[in-house]
């Protein structure tokens, strides 16, 4: 897994619900709880340091968030790798890249990140996991409750979740394997809310890209079977989310990839699919990039497919076998 692409569009505030209204007990919906976080996330500023331990590997990032109810502005500066500061403005996206003056400018969902859990208030998430609140704790210097999201299926990984009492803001986040073994966790080691971080500075700070070559990659929404590929037996619980098309080499290659992207609402994945190359193509089966991330490759006639996600691996492998060639 790149752990930092935990940090790449970063961080969703949620925030501002007052705290009798954050009262957990054990007689709450996992609906109810999902939509309350899903609305906190419009009102306060907050900066901090966000850590996620994978696989044995730590990576760290500075966060800067403001959102005015109707507008979401962050920035995100991870602490080591190569220097470099992501900003986001609702869905769009520029990465500065200051040692090489390149500015890539994306246009992109929040699906998949940190928390991409909580965006959700699909109601049939509760139709695949149960819901538990496990009581209040003190995270990062804040009160927090503690709820676990335990799947009621071998197709997904559970969670549990801590969550500021008055803002609602995830202060942490744990996938646990079958064994309820915590295998990735994403956290907050130092938080400031309501902090004074200006809006209009952020977004200054991200259109300021003169003297950057601007990258736009093209990423095209397209049909699946319009590319001749469908599912002959999608997996329990999981739903497409979009469908798109991307470029895969440097300049000159002008070669494209599909990436179909499905959800039940909390786990993501994708499944990618491109011309059959030997060069490149050699080794298929499954791949443990540490943490919750795995692969799966398979040959498909002329075709090489990956599935990637933070699901466990037969997951992956039941979408990757359920694949099929239409034209």
């Amino acid at each position: 897994m790149q752990i930092l692409r935990s940090f790449g569009v970063a961080l969703v505030l949620l925030s501002s619900w007052p705290l009798t209204a954050w009262a957990l007990d054990g007689d709450m919906p996992l609906n109810t709880w999902l939509l309350r976080v899903h609305e906190a996330s419009k009102h306060r500023a907050y900066t901090g340091t966000f850590v996620v331990s994978a696989g044995g590997n730590l990576a760290s990032a500075r966060i800067w968030h403001v959102c005015d109810g109707t507008q979401q502005v962050e920035r995100v500066e991870p602490l080591s790798g190569v220097p470099r500061a992501t900003y986001r403005r609702n869905d769009q996206v520029v990465t500065l890249y200051p040692g090489s003056k390149v500015a890539v400018l994306e246009t992109r969902g929040s699906l998949g990140l940190f928390p991409a859990l909580l965006k959700s208030t699909d109601a049939s998430i509760a139709e695949f996991y149960n819901f538990k609140v496990l009581g209040a704790e003190r995270l990062a210097g804040f009160e927090a409750d503690a709820v676990a999201l335990t799947p009621k299926d071998p197709w997904r990984y559970g969670y549990r979740v801590w969550s500021e009492k008055r803002s609602g803001l995830v202060l942490q986040l744990q996938t646990l394997d079958a064994n309820g073994r915590v295998i990735e966790q994403s956290a907050f080691s130092e938080l400031q809310l309501d902090a004074p971080v200006k809006m209009a500075q952020l977004v200054q700070q991200m259109e300021n890209t003169a003297g950057y070559r601007l990258s736009r990659p093209a990423m095209p929404a397209v049909a699946p079977e319009s590319q001749g590929w469908t599912l002959t037996a999608p997996v329990p619980g999981f739903r497409p989310a979009g469908c798109f098309s991307r470029a895969l080499g440097s300049a000159g290659d002008t070669s494209n990839a599909m990436q179909w992207i499905f959800t039940d609402g909390l786990a993501t994945l994708s499944l990618f699919v491109e011309s059959f190359d030997a060069r490149r193509h050699q080794r298929e089966g499954a791949t443990d990039m540490g943490g919750a991330t795995h692969v799966v490759t398979r040959k498909l006639g002329e075709w090489w497919t990956t599935a990637v996600g933070e699901v466990p691996s037969a997951t992956l492998a039941a979408f990757a076998s359920a694949l099929e060639r239409k034209k």
